[in-house]
């Protein structure tokens, strides 16, 4: 029982805000030397060293990097305007704007942090100037640049990738599907909804003629073409298998680099600032990482896990029980606790019974990393809320933002059911 007592106190320590990478380190040290003796952690050495030669997790820096470098381009200024012009004059156009740049803004940066403040402080004053219900415009930019956890390149499928040992690239391939049906979920559930609330989304009132309409579409598409483009280059040399995830990642380092000369955003402060903020987050990234490598090895050694993994095999259902105790279990913890600490404490535990039981990896994967998205979302402590709120205006209280993330995050769990339930239909087995 001293693994289940050691995992638990684990989860309260997380609750308390002390720096995650320190709890699991300290808890796996109190524990070991307590289980086995201090000779237990001799074996770090070599699995840091394992950690530090992992070419795969070499791509969490690198994408880091482009999407920092994409972000000081300015690039989700330009999309949104551009894209306003588009669909303004459509009830609901703004936010449908939003959606779509949100997933633009995925496919280039994978930044949700990023992604919802660029998008809090151009999308949201301007939804607002024209009497959008804050609910539904708060709502909105929280769950677009969320889109960032599923939408390759994703840091999440990385770090999922490495943690159950599948092809990074097979992910990359497996989440497309489900990340435009979420794009395409958006939309629609803002089309119906503001069809029946004609006041809650109006149209932007707006006469142009033949001249100006071409000018715009030719602004849209030089805002969407190089990113666009930038996308393309990135997976499409993963799904092509003419280079890894890790050799695309350089590439779309070296190919923000170059959006930042053709934006003229370009400089070598920008740069320096940009390599800066991504050495914190990927520091943030391996130091969790290593705590939870040294949590993992005493959760093991004091049998916690032989525990867990004989009462999830006993569970009623088989493997629909397991599925369904799973996405619970994830979805409860992205309540408290980052899609960090779940992919490196949680995730581990359960990909040996998902293997045991004959679940696909990848289905599985997929599964994890849709519930994981749901995290950013969930009050009280969804990071994407947090971010909007503190760029949002005055007026904009906490709880419009809570009660404007609950159908989304509806229409997230459903699209998890569906995958739960249908994964032929993505694919997925």
């Amino acid at each position: 029982m001293i693994g289940i007592i050691m995992f638990v106190v684990a989860l309260l320590m997380l609750l308390t805000g002390f720096p995650v990478a320190f709890v699991f380190g300290g808890i796996a040290l109190i524990f070991g030397v307590y289980a086995e003796g201090a000779e237990l952690f001799a074996f770090m050495p070599f699995r840091i060293q394992n950690i530090m030669e992992n070419t795969v997790l070499m791509a969490v820096p690198l994408f880091v990097f482009m999407g920092i470098v994409l972000q000081k381009t300015k690039l989700a200024e330009q999309l949104l305007e551009s894209m306003g012009k588009l669909f303004g004059s459509v009830r609901g156009g703004l936010a449908i704007s939003t959606i779509l740049v949100g997933g633009l803004l995925a496919a280039s940066t994978g930044v949700v942090g990023a992604s919802v403040v660029a998008m809090g402080l151009i999308s949201l004053p301007v939804m607002l100037k024209y009497n959008y219900d804050k609910k539904l415009a708060t709502g909105t930019i929280c769950a677009a640049g969320t889109l960032g956890q599923i939408i390759p390149p994703s840091v999440i499928l990385i770090i999922l990738g490495d943690v159950m040992g599948i092809p990074v690239g097979d992910l990359f391939k497996a989440a497309v599907g489900p990340g435009l049906i979420l794009v395409f979920s958006y939309i629609a559930y803002i089309l119906i909804f503001t069809t029946f609330n004609k006041e809650a989304a109006p149209a932007i009132p707006v006469k142009l003629d033949a001249g100006t309409k071409m000018q715009q579409y030719k602004q849209a598409v030089i805002a969407i073409l190089p990113p666009l483009l930038l996308m393309l280059v990135v997976l499409g040399s993963i799904f092509t298998g003419i280079a890894t995830p890790t050799e695309s990642s350089a590439l779309g380092g070296v190919g923000a680099i170059l959006l930042a000369l053709i934006y003229r955003q370009f400089s070598w402060k920008m740069l320096f600032d940009s390599s800066l903020e991504t050495i914190k987050i990927t520091a943030m990234v391996f130091a969790i990482l290593l705590g939870a490598t040294a949590f993992s090895m005493a959760f093991t050694y004091t049998g916690g896990d032989t525990i867990i993994e004989e009462a999830l095999l006993g569970l009623p259902g088989d493997k629909m029980g397991f599925l369904i105790l799973s996405m619970l279990v994830i979805m409860v913890l992205g309540f408290f606790i980052d899609f960090v600490e779940i992919s490196f404490i949680i995730v581990p535990m359960l990909a040996p019974v998902a293997d045991a039981l004959g679940i696909a990896p990848v289905w599985f994967a997929i599964l994890i990393a849709m519930n994981l998205q749901t995290s950013f979302l969930t009050p009280p402590f969804g990071f994407s809320l947090f971010y909007l709120k503190g760029v949002a205006p005055a007026n904009v209280q906490t709880i419009d933002i809570y009660r404007g993330v609950i159908p989304f995050i509806i229409i997230q769990v459903i699209v998890v059911i569906s995958i739960l339930l249908f994964p032929s239909l993505y694919g997925l087995q």
